[in-house]
């Protein structure tokens, strides 16, 4: 595989730092967001509130929101040739699909005003959300499968299958109390799982390439 021009690193190299930066643009998201907006509680309130309909700051929050989910979309394009392993496709798809559906909620799906779920748009920011987060830790489920027996990666593939089984029952217990007034920060614990794994994958992939 060539090299790219001048940094001497190959695609999916490339495609893997994409990866590493999607978690961390998603960080800034709720960070920044969280400091600019003067009234809003990171325990109270949801991340999505930030970009919800009639946000101060609206539209640099979907921004954010954007470009962490088209990086991640990108790496996950070359995740399957990275893996070089001659598994499944079944993971690095499930998670395509999972990344368009947050594309789709950044430009398309914000929630109601003051992160309000009342409109067709909003339940539809939900719902995406919901398939989005079964989709991922169906991925996760799919890669243990897929990497358990491969030499060098036994440890991510367990890595993969724990973190599935902890964003499941944190996904339940933030849907619970979705109405609650610590729903912010049970979905900041509750993205945990999944936003470390957007990052150690990506790692993993950097590493073996």
């Amino acid at each position: 595989m060539s090299d790219i021009v001048g940094i001497g690193m190959n695609l999916y190299q490339v495609l893997a730092i994409c990866g590493m930066l999607s978690p961390i643009f998603y960080t800034a998201l709720w960070i920044v967001g969280g400091r600019m907006q003067k009234d809003y509680s990171h325990i109270k309130h949801d991340i999505s509130s930030l970009f919800a309909v009639g946000a101060p700051n609206k539209r640099l929050m979907q921004t954010f929101i954007f470009v962490s989910s088209f990086l991640l979309f990108l790496f996950y394009l070359g995740l399957h040739e990275g893996l070089d392993d001659g598994g499944s496709i079944i993971g690095p798809y499930l998670f395509i699909i999972a990344s368009i559906f947050g594309i789709l909620i950044a430009l398309f799906f914000p929630l109601d005003k003051g992160g309000e779920i009342i409109t067709w748009r909003g339940k539809m920011h939900l719902a995406l959300v919901i398939l989005m987060g079964i989709l991922t830790i169906a991925g996760m489920i799919a890669l243990w499968f897929r990497l358990k027996d491969v030499s060098g990666w036994n440890t991510f593939a367990i890595y993969s299958l724990v973190s599935a089984i902890l964003a499941l029952i944190l996904m339940i217990i933030s849907s619970i109390f979705i109405k609650g007034n610590y729903r912010g920060l049970l979905e900041r614990i509750g993205v945990t799982p999944f936003q470390l794994f957007y990052f150690i994958l990506p790692l993993m992939i950097f590493l073996n390439n």
